[in-house]
């Protein structure tokens, strides 16, 4: 498989959550760079500092001190001109309340809401929103039709149905 992806940006405030996505990212193979922000925040500022940044894919956790990986997004949205850019977002979570998932639904950045931890069946799944057509092509987002879909729910282990 090509090399479809460089960069990705992990936004966690669990170390031992970052270093569980690095190390299953490193065995993928398919991304050269990691930054990675323990706060939204950071991870604001970062984007503020380079509006031109390119980033594949970011890995976003939804609670967070301070500022949640809602807000983290809102933010972006009013603060940063042309927001994140195009990255295929997909927001990780421990959360069973289906309002995070009805709030998940409403950004239309967030292409993916799967439960914790990112695992190499996840990231290939990721992978292939990131080799999609409409990720190449202009103005178009992964996984974004345009026909208002919402983001993608991948079933909690052990149930059939996504219980977020």
């Amino acid at each position: 498989m090509a090399n479809p992806a460089r960069s990705v940006v992990i936004i966690d405030d669990d170390t031992v959550d970052q270093m569980m996505y690095r190390r299953v990212i490193s065995r993928s193979g398919l991304f050269e760079d990691v930054t990675t922000f323990t706060m939204a925040a950071e991870a604001l500022e970062y984007f503020k500092q380079h509006p031109g940044a390119h980033v594949d894919l970011i890995l976003l956790d939804i609670n967070m001190p301070r500022m949640n990986g809602f807000e983290f997004l809102e933010a972006a949205r009013a603060s940063i001109d042309g927001g994140i850019g195009n990255p295929v977002v997909v927001m990780l979570t421990t959360s069973l309340d289906p309002r995070d998932l009805k709030r998940a639904e409403q950004f239309t950045e967030i292409q993916q809401y799967v439960p914790k931890p990112l695992t190499q069946e996840t990231l290939s799944d990721v992978v292939a929103e990131l080799e999609s057509p409409l990720q190449a092509a202009p103005g178009g987002k992964a996984g974004d039709p345009g026909d208002g879909a919402s983001a993608k729910v991948i079933p909690f282990p052990g149930t059939s149905e996504p219980k977020a």
